[in-house]
């Protein structure tokens, strides 16, 4: 029985759960599970177990994380991102080199308010479904630690950047914060995962393209 890992490149509009499903129909896995949750409106590297693979979650989802986002500034939604519907509409009334260096101050260590859609669970059941329901259920600050954000730019309203952060961050957190920040709300519109420790998105395959020939077996990974 084959076991280890795959390298996905996850498309946009598309869940975790159901990207792996169709990997495991499509090559009659007995067994697979993703270790860290992209939401559908996010795309880019996401690792999944297959058989014996899937004990390695935990060491997986302690691992650094980078990213590649964009902001719409001036926009606050139920969700943080693209996919809530809108709360409140305000004007940007900072410049380009303030929005730039009050992005930059999420650099370091901080407590984050995880958002209310997520799959962080509240008496064994996520968030989001709570959030659904109209039950908006509010879970303590966590510690999180951003190591670093590179190649800042603004066009119109949309803050760009990459960011490199602690397991745990959650980027919609930082959109919802930095909009704060400005005192015109903020939503994330754009995520691409572009790595996962030393595992790269340039290294992933689309779902439909994943063979059983790319898995990289247990004895071969290096964590």
């Amino acid at each position: 029985m084959n076991s280890g890992i795959f390298l996905i490149n996850k498309d946009k509009g598309l869940s975790s759960n159901k990207a792996i499903q169709k990997i495991k129909k499509r090559l009659d896995i007995k067994k697979i599970g993703h270790f860290g949750t992209l939401d559908p409106l996010a795309e880019g590297l996401l690792i999944c177990g297959i058989n014996k693979g899937t004990k390695l979650s935990e060491r997986f989802l302690n691992l650094d994380k980078s990213y590649f986002s964009k902001i719409m500034l001036g926009i606050q939604t139920t969700t943080d991102d693209s996919e809530g519907d809108i709360i409140e509409e305000r004007e940007i009334q900072v410049n380009a080199e303030e929005i730039i260096e009050m992005t930059k101050t999420f650099v370091g260590e901080s407590k984050q308010k995880p958002p209310f859609f997520s799959a962080l669970k509240h008496k064994g059941k996520p968030l989001y479904k709570y959030a659904r329901e109209g039950r908006l259920i509010e879970k303590e600050p966590r510690d999180i630690k951003v190591y670093k954000i590179l190649n800042i730019s603004l066009e119109n309203t949309i803050v760009s950047f990459e960011i490199c952060c602690s397991k745990g961050t959650y980027i919609r957190s930082i959109a919802r914060d930095l909009g704060d920040k400005l005192g015109c709300g903020g939503h994330l519109v754009e995520l691409v995962r572009l790595s996962q420790g030393n595992f790269k998105l340039k290294d992933a395959k689309k779902v439909d393209d994943i063979k059983m020939s790319d898995l990289i077996k247990i004895e071969d990974l290096s964590l």
